[in-house]
């Protein structure tokens, strides 16, 4: 695979994952914007298209922390600071999320971001009150609370303070080294057993991960990120999201030797997820990137998931069945546990305190 990105792709979508931009699935009318150009008038000078940019907008919600009952997740709060993810992962199970906000899965998930800085305020409000009773908190449950934005905003580093200060547990879940910033406080909190990280690594392969997550911090980045926060006692656990059959499950022990050595202390996995538009979303970025080898890929993903390239069933979706699928959870067990990746942490919720803010503000008055 080459460094850059074909030579016949828009000039102005280089460096996104998504290579098309398809109207929502609840929108009546579908509009095909021409990424590649109109043709340049006689006459006049051939003027490129303008690249596309990241655009940031206020969320307004009202509430900060979702609750989630699916039996297959494990995390039954989240919190999550920006909709849309400008990482721009092409394989992105929340992709479709933006159809609610009647925006397209594809270029429009990634160029277009819904910041919550009105986020640690919520968060604030919601632990001081009676009905929350105190739980681990997933930092995000849907995109990247460290993607790129984050750096600027600083949304996610306001609500650990929070967190910190409440005393409740939270486990972050990202693929960015910025991640790192914010040692300061998930150090102390995991003094207490507050807090842990869940780092993604999907492929050991730079060039692939340029192409698959073209703004998620580079496989050596990440791992430098689980060696600096283990050194500072923050438990990392690996999580390979997603295995891509057929792609990079091939990766896995390497993965977990890897992440091993950095000092992770436990690893998981989810297969490859390609709900509503991410199923065609992803098929054209495999034949753009990887035409020799998209029917085999595809096939593959079908293998594991009853012919089909996606099945939303409790269970089976994150894991998979058929021969395939069975054959990467004993591999994975097995180099799991040679390597030590077994020692996942309990948060606890036993320092818990309601009114810490208040307690504060009380002191320095």
């Amino acid at each position: 695979m080459n460094t850059k990105p074909p030579s016949h792709l828009p000039e102005n979508i280089r460096g996104r994952g998504a290579l098309e931009n398809p109207a929502g699935r609840f929108e009546p009318l579908q509009v095909e914007a021409d990424l590649e150009g109109s043709a340049p008038v006689e006459g006049e000078d051939d003027f490129p298209l303008p690249k596309l940019r990241t655009r940031v907008f206020r969320d307004r919600s009202k509430s900060i922390i979702s609750t989630n009952d699916s039996p297959d997740i494990g995390m039954d709060a989240t919190l999550n600071p920006y909709r849309g993810c400008e990482h721009g992962c092409i394989y992105c199970f929340a992709r479709p999320t933006h159809e609610y906000l009647g925006l397209s899965a594809g270029l429009d998930f990634e160029t277009k971001i819904f910041a919550k800085p009105d986020a640690p305020k919520l968060l604030e409000e919601k632990l001081k009150s009676r009905s929350w009773k105190p739980a681990v908190i997933f930092m995000s449950g849907v995109t990247d609370p460290y993607q790129p934005l984050e750096r600027k905003m600083k949304i996610t580093r306001q609500c650990l303070e929070v967190l910190e200060d409440f005393r409740n547990p939270v486990s972050v879940i990202t693929k960015n080294h910025l991640v790192t910033r914010d040692i300061d406080i998930l150090s102390r909190m995991a003094a207490l057993n507050l807090a842990s990280v869940n780092m993604s690594v999907t492929t050991l392969d730079r060039k692939l991960a340029r192409a698959m997550e073209p703004r998620a911090s580079t496989p050596p980045m990440r791992l430098r990120a689980i060696e600096q926060l283990s050194q500072a006692g923050i438990p990392v656990n690996v999580m390979i999201g997603p295995v891509v059959p057929g792609l990079t499950d091939h990766e896995v022990p390497a993965i977990l030797e890897a992440a091993s050595k950095a000092g992770a202390c436990s690893a998981g996995y989810t297969m490859l997820r390609l709900p509503y538009g991410v199923k065609d979303l992803f098929q054209t970025w495999l034949h753009e990137h990887y035409p020799e080898r998209t029917e085999k890929i595809l096939n593959r993903i079908r293998s594991i998931r009853d012919g089909k390239l996606y099945d939303a069933e409790f269970g089976s979706r994150m894991r998979g069945e058929g021969f395939h699928a069975s054959q990467l959870w004993q591999l994975f067990e097995m180099t799991r546990k040679r390597f030590g990746l077994t020692r996942h942490p309990v948060l606890t919720t036993e320092h818990f305190r309601r009114n810490a803010r208040d307690s504060q503000f009380n002191l320095f008055s």
